[in-house]
């Protein structure tokens, strides 16, 4: 019941920041991308930080097994296929309140799909431990600010009314439920803790690496590299903390 407890309770958090796309609509675009920027370095520390702080060395306490690979490399597929998916559209009918384009719909499925795998990750953390599941709720916390933010501003781009992106994204966050919900309740049915931590693991793996890394790479003013950098240590520091606090 505690597993339930905190982990309903971690994605109720995650949800209500999909309504952060408030916030910014007084943030001239540049100052905003200036801002982003460094919470999206911490981000990236933070995944690869609970990646293999925390998740990785559950995994491997019984021995790192060929399924448990498998299942990394797995995570790293389903991740990948979900960013092609949601690149496969695009459309070349003018922008207005009377079209949305293809690609916005698109985004909100693929961003459904996401939600729903945070949730059965977040879920799948929570029963190796409370401390797991508490790290993976902050990278994922710390992941889905500058993401969040992203999903307002092409929701906006792709023709939906300003109040109409924020109820649109807080319900696709909703998806995270249904994924925690039915890992919750699978795994009273059978021990899915050896293949979802695993997947979990590589799923942060791919989004560090592949989506935030890259986003990293085109800041090339020195001073505010060293501050990426920073920010990119920090995140890996605050996992590490988060492990002997727990």
């Amino acid at each position: 019941m505690i597993v339930w407890i905190y982990t309903l309770s971690s994605i109720l958090i995650i949800s209500l920041i999909s309504l952060v796309g408030i916030f910014t609509l007084g943030i001239k675009t540049e100052k905003l991308k200036k801002i982003l920027i460094y919470f999206v370095s911490f981000s990236a520390g933070a995944l690869l930080g609970d990646a293999f702080i925390h998740l990785l060395p559950e995994t491997i306490k019984a021995g790192f097994s060929l399924i448990a690979s498998l299942s990394v490399i797995l995570g790293i597929i389903v991740f990948f296929i979900l960013e092609k998916i949601i690149h496969w559209q695009h459309c070349h009918i003018p922008i207005s309140k009377n079209h949305v384009h293809t690609f916005a719909y698109m985004n909100i499925v693929g961003d459904s799909v996401h939600n729903f795998l945070d949730g059965i990750i977040i879920a799948a953390s929570y029963l190796i431990s409370i401390p797991a599941g508490i790290a993976t709720t902050t990278a994922v916390i710390f992941h889905e600010i500058p993401q969040e933010i992203g999903e307002f501003g092409l929701l906006l781009y792709g023709g939906f009314s300003k109040k109409k992106a924020l109820l649109v994204n807080f319900f696709s966050s909703l998806t995270a439920f249904l994924g925690a919900i039915l890992t919750l309740w699978l795994t009273q049915l059978a021990d899915l803790k050896s293949i979802l931590v695993p997947v979990a693991i590589g799923g942060f793996i791919y989004i560090a690496a592949s989506d935030l890394i890259p986003e990293m790479h085109k800041e090339t003013e020195i001073s505010k590299s060293v501050i990426q950098i920073l920010a990119f240590l920090l995140g890996i520091m605050i996992m590490l903390v988060l492990l002997f606090l727990g």
